[in-house]
């Protein structure tokens, strides 16, 4: 069973818990259907809770912005995996989670509870919904608050989240930004800083850490960033 499949049957809620858990159970009731389950292997749980992470929280950012559009579903589409089968029942799962008494608080403290503080996996999650913030066109004031403020529950500080918004907000993600090194960085101190970014976001690893297969070609997307500002430095003095 695909990721979307468990998530739209309310499985594993009583698993993880949280509101996580209790907007699975909702999606349970919503869905007659629906068996709740524990999960089958040790990772599914994270994997069912870091997609319903990043769902509940870019449909709050859409209510805290007060503008709803399809855009936002566009725009997950184009990073993540959803079947054409799943795709209305997807995007019923994002007003059910739009519409909960929790807040996004709530949720982004939850994920950093269960895959730690400053995880590259948050990063990941971070750079879906500066994504999903950027479909209409521009990242509103309200969003750019949002994202601040969920970026502070990851636990990362202000120069990082600056970092970040120059990387995935903007046109302005300079080679040397994404590699986190300075603009006359040696060649080694680059080819260090890339290796370790390599390392640390592997599609294989952010898997093994919870990182649906759903979410590769996002993973991917940030791996050939990191590539391409690599190539740009690579040949520094």
């Amino acid at each position: 069973m695909n990721i979307w499949g468990m998530i739209l049957g309310g499985a594993a809620g009583f698993a993880i818990g949280g509101p996580i858990g209790a907007l699975l159970g909702i999606a349970a009731g919503h869905y007659a259907e629906a068996k709740l389950r524990g999960p089958r292997e040790p990772n599914e749980a994270k994997k069912i809770a870091f997609t319903v992470a990043i769902i509940a929280l870019s449909a709050k950012m859409a209510k805290a912005d007060g503008i709803i559009t399809r855009s936002e579903i566009d725009a997950f589409r184009q990073k993540v995996h959803v079947p054409s089968e799943d795709l209305k029942r997807v995007g019923q799962f994002w007003d059910l989670a739009r519409q909960t008494p929790d807040g996004f608080q709530s949720y982004a403290k939850q994920s950093v509870q269960l895959f730690g503080n400053r995880a590259p996996i948050l990063e990941q999650l971070l750079e879906l919904l500066f994504f999903i913030a950027k479909a209409d066109g521009e990242i509103s004031a309200p969003e750019w608050e949002y994202l601040n403020s969920v970026s502070t529950i990851f636990g990362f500080d202000d120069d990082e989240f600056k970092r970040m918004a120059k990387i995935y907000g903007s046109e302005d993600g300079a080679a040397h930004i994404i590699l986190g090194v300075a603009e006359n960085a040696s060649k080694n101190e680059v080819r260090a800083a890339w290796l370790k970014l390599v390392k640390e976001n592997h599609p294989d690893k952010l898997i093994a850490q919870g990182l649906p297969n759903e979410f590769v070609k996002a993973a991917n997307d940030r791996i050939q960033l990191i590539n391409t500002a690599y190539n740009a430095m690579k040949n520094c003095k």
